[in-house]
């Protein structure tokens, strides 16, 4: 991992004072690479052509504990990532550079303050998965403002547990759901960007042979999620369990009612 910073970092413009100060002033966004985290919870690492650099543990995150600082494991989990911040403060020793404080808290205020002013019901964002159960994931949308993505907002098929559909890490669009001004809470969906029925069935056609994943066993039948988010409908067989992926025959498209009649094969 380290040679791999290092080779990215070569390759980034060489900071002078005055280019950080511009920086500072402007807000601009860094990735700085923690290497350490100290007894008191404060990140240490480099950024910008290898420039030292701390995160006091207060500016780690503008999300804090009952006792007003912020959770210790947010701080312990930052060792050997990534992570986007601001510049807070230039330590300069002989008109030199010898450390940069950094904020994630800063970034986070700056997002939180975008949003709060902009984002709305039915905003499209870009995230990533950051945290999971088995009913939601947590997406982060933008400097470390976290989104909430319940389990019946990620498929239009029932699903048993999230990572049936998601993993950590996954980059996905998200659809704004929910936004409570006063809270700062986001709730997502992305059921709604996997198209209509009536768009997706335009790539299949009855008597196509497709593979399908098994989600759901009821009285009437067997639910198969095909690609595209569309689900079908087939008759109950023996042996078949959850998450199993099976060959399928499409028997019937029913446009008008958003069915599909299954027959596994295989």
């Amino acid at each position: 991992m380290d040679k791999k910073i290092n080779k990215q970092q070569s390759k980034k413009k060489n900071y002078t004072l005055a280019d950080l100060q511009k920086a500072q002033k402007s807000g601009q966004v860094f990735d700085a690479i923690i290497k350490e985290v100290d007894e008191s919870l404060n990140l240490h690492g480099f950024f910008a052509n290898g420039i030292e650099c701390i995160v006091p543990r207060e500016e780690v995150s503008s999300v804090v504990g009952d006792d007003g600082l912020v959770e210790e494991k947010l701080c312990i989990n930052k060792k050997n990532k990534i992570m986007q911040v601001c510049i807070k403060d230039i330590i300069v020793i002989d008109d030199k550079i010898d450390k940069v404080i950094l904020s994630k808290k800063m970034l986070e205020l700056k997002v939180r303050k975008w949003m709060y002013m902009h984002l709305k019901e039915g905003m499209k964002l870009k995230g990533v998965v950051r945290g999971m159960n088995d009913y939601a994931a947590f997406v982060d949308v933008g400097g470390g403002v976290t989104g909430l993505l319940k389990i019946e907002d990620i498929s239009n098929v029932r699903i048993q547990k999230v990572s049936d559909k998601l993993k950590l890490g996954q980059r996905l669009e998200v659809l704004v759901k929910k936004y409570d001004r006063d809270t700062g809470k986001i709730e997502l969906s992305i059921k709604e960007l996997q198209g209509t029925f009536k768009d997706n069935i335009k790539k299949i056609k009855e008597g196509d042979i497709v593979e399908g994943i098994v989600r759901n066993r009821e009285k009437n039948g067997i639910f198969i999620e095909l690609k595209n988010g569309l689900v079908g409908l087939s008759e109950h067989v023996n042996g078949i369990e959850y998450g199993q992926e099976v060959l399928v025959y499409i028997k019937k498209i029913n446009e008008e009612k958003g069915k599909i009649k299954l027959k596994i094969i295989g």
